[in-house]
């Protein structure tokens, strides 16, 4: 289902071409989170960066650790609402170099997920699209989901925030921050 959704052809009417897209969706079966951004590198480059999950931790600020556990299966340590940490096991489900990751969670998680990253040249050698896409049940529900939107830790928030500094790093070679910057009064 995860990939079968992302391989629908993109629909940019109405939009810049180069313009983020958004969706977020609460139903029965957990929130859908799906956001995409442009970037001007090859599909190949920015797959075999993201591939690499030690890698993630460099521009996914909630992202603590992630630990490969075999050839397809990882570890993964994230922050939580209200400074809750969470973590699963998770297996890819299907790798397609230069095009597609999917993966999804292992019982026993404590947040249970599935989902995929589509690396998608653009027309014009314009760079490639970054979609990801991504379902997941949070503890407590409904409930669950409303607490971390009010703790700031809403996920369509957070992937959006993550893909931009994807972006930036694989564009500049590094993250604008403010840290060790002076304040002012």
């Amino acid at each position: 289902m995860i990939t079968k959704r992302l391989s629908r052809r993109d629909r940019t009417k109405g939009r810049r071409a180069d313009a983020p897209e958004r969706h977020s969706s609460n139903d029965g079966d957990g929130i859908c989170v799906s956001q995409s951004v442009a970037i001007n590198r090859s599909a190949e480059d920015l797959y075999n960066y993201w591939r690499n999950f030690q890698n993630l931790a460099r521009f996914m600020e909630h992202l603590k650790s992630v630990q490969g556990s075999g050839a397809k299966r990882s570890h993964w340590v994230v922050k939580g609402p209200v400074g809750r940490q969470v973590q699963w096991d998770a297996e890819i489900t299907e790798d397609l170099p230069g095009r597609l990751i999917a993966w999804r969670s292992l019982p026993g998680a404590d947040v249970e997920n599935a989902g995929a990253v589509r690396f998608e040249r653009a027309t014009g050698g314009r760079g490639t699209f970054v979609r990801v896409l991504f379902r997941y049940k949070p503890p407590g529900g409904r409930l669950g989901a409303a607490v971390a939107r009010l703790s700031k830790q809403n996920p369509e928030k957070q992937v959006r925030e993550d893909l931009r500094r994807f972006k930036q790093l694989m564009e500049a070679g590094e993250t604008p921050t403010t840290e060790h910057q002076p304040h002012g009064p």
